[in-house]
């Protein structure tokens, strides 16, 4: 299928407002995947589920896969993802091969995904107010929520942070905006980090087309509301267009993750396509997609840009605050693929000219080692979970074994 056609499809799934509040068609019997407990049950893993309060009123639902408390393990998603798209896999899943070494493993959840759709205040299905954020709330409010809690309930002075995608982006602006918690992290490992948009040729021809969409229309530009809900019609025929090999392949691989993600077919074979689509996309809001829309066209690792107006009230200029990276002293890791459409080796080079601590920079051996290989490839835990992660994790936890 030509590129053409499938950013045509992309834009569908990106833009198309999947309101919570949206009945469900008769017509159709939505596909309910199975949630992280059932997962990690599967798979033989122990598992608690813990409710967090963010200081903001947001509730998050983490999992604890319990292990020695003296080594934590933080491990986010990324962009419409949970805590799901690690543990598909299994027993060849990230989750299970740090539980197996010994580790403490908690995995992570945001605002406004399926397992953060609460507040102490704000109905999701109600309130629009509740869809007013955008990745740098993840980073300012999420983020230091977990870290403290896991930090104060296993008492260990620092925790090893493992993040996917957009997930990566959470910590670099963590470090930058909240410097006190580079302290709180030993080490923070970037899966196909995501900072800079500027060699990202699929991500590009998208922000191109809807330019004008997003920032010609002051309301597009404010709005706030819920993209990909769970009950939402979007959400439904996506699923049930997804659901057997044959049509995950056909309606979902081909035209959407490999032109956006790099093609790999030996990593994401068929039989296992379906359950990929169940668990993603998840929920989030509009803001995040447009943010990171603001970034691949500004070419400026930037906050929201609210419009001149706005923006002089929040940040004292007509421009948004560009995000001080000198200030993120975190020891971080970057692992890349070479096949990488999302996050290309070029923008990760240019990513690394800009953090102050990168302690390694990782380009993984395989050729076709796509974006969606860090999570869902059938033979990550042998490229990279069991070689490399493991490695590094005793590196900075100083020990042999956990």
């Amino acid at each position: 299928m030509a590129l053409s056609q499938a950013i045509k499809i992309i834009f569908f799934l990106f833009y198309t407002r999947g309101c919570q509040a949206e009945v469900t068609s008769h017509a159709i019997i939505p596909i309910i995947p199975p949630n992280f407990t059932q997962l990690a049950e599967k798979a033989g893993l122990p598992c608690e589920q813990v409710d967090i309060t963010t200081e903001d009123g947001y509730i998050l639902t983490i999992f604890h896969i319990p292990g020695n408390e003296s080594h934590p393990v933080l491990v986010q998603s990324g962009n419409l993802g949970t805590s799901d798209d690690y543990i598909t896999r299994g027993t060849t899943s990230l989750p299970y091969v740090l539980w197996q070494a010994g580790y403490d493993v908690w995995m992570a959840n945001v605002r406004g995904c399926r397992y953060g759709r609460r507040h102490v205040t704000l109905n999701p299905d109600l309130d629009d107010e509740f869809w007013n954020f955008s990745f740098h709330e993840f980073a300012i409010y999420d983020a230091p929520a977990m870290i403290d809690y896991i930090l104060n309930r296993t008492k260990a002075a620092t925790l090893s942070a493992i993040a996917w995608s957009l997930g990566t982006t959470v910590y670099y602006v963590l470090g930058a905006e909240k410097p006190e918690y580079n302290k709180k992290i030993d080490v923070m490992i970037s899966f196909a980090p995501i900072c800079y948009f500027q060699h990202s040729i699929p991500l590009d021809l998208i922000g191109q087309k809807n330019s004008d969409t997003i920032y010609g229309n002051e309301t597009k530009l404010t709005d706030q509301y819920e993209v990909f809900g769970e009950n939402s019609t979007t959400v439904a025929r996506y699923r049930i267009r997804c659901s057997t090999p044959a049509k995950a392949y056909e309606n979902c691989v081909l035209p959407i993750f490999f032109p956006i993600m790099g093609y790999d077919e030996e990593q994401l074979e068929p039989e296992f396509a379906p359950l990929v689509c169940q668990h993603w996309p998840s929920s989030s809001s509009s803001r995040t997609l447009i943010h990171q829309d603001q970034i691949l066209l500004s070419r400026t690792f930037a906050q929201y840009d609210y419009g001149p107006t706005e923006n002089e009230i929040r940040y004292g200029c007509s421009k948004p605050k560009e995000y001080d990276l000198s200030k993120n002293n975190i020891s971080i890791v970057l692992i890349s693929g070479k096949n990488d459409q999302t996050s290309t080796l070029l923008d990760v080079d240019l990513l690394k000219t800009k953090l102050p601590n990168v302690r390694k920079d990782i380009i993984l051996e395989p050729e076709k080692f796509n974006h969606l290989d860090f999570v869902a490839g059938r033979d990550t835990h042998k490229v990279l979970y069991e070689p490399i992660i493991l490695e590094i994790l005793k590196e900075y936890n100083n020990i042999n074994d956990c």
